[in-house]
């Protein structure tokens, strides 16, 4: 099927969800996680956590008065630094990441 086919028929199924004429093959309902939590357990500021863990503060501050949800990749940080908040900021401080010095060439087989 071509992509515009797929494209249509996508947009149709939406529709058909919509008017509640089908049901969606899957919903994914992200756990709630409670930000303020994490941050206040370890005992930093929005400003210093932020700052740790590389996030903007504008971001912290959305997710802690609910306005906005963790996507799913900044859930797994998350729950990440609620269960070894050291390892993250070792790791995420460890090297600039622009700076990694690897030859692809000498890993090929």
């Amino acid at each position: 099927m071509s992509f515009g086919k797929e494209l249509v028929q996508s947009a149709e199924e939406a529709l058909a969800i919509a008017k509640g004429e089908a049901k969606p093959g899957a919903v994914y309902v992200p756990p709630r996680v409670e930000v303020a939590a994490i941050r206040k357990k370890l005992g930093l500021s929005q400003v210093a956590f932020a700052n740790r863990y590389g996030l903007a503060v504008s971001t912290l501050r959305e997710w802690e008065q609910k306005r906005r949800s963790p996507d799913r990749a900044a859930l797994v940080l998350l729950e990440l630094i609620n269960r070894n908040p050291q390892m993250v900021a070792d790791t995420l401080q460890a090297k600039d990441p622009n700076s990694f010095d690897l030859d692809l060439a000498e890993h090929s087989a």
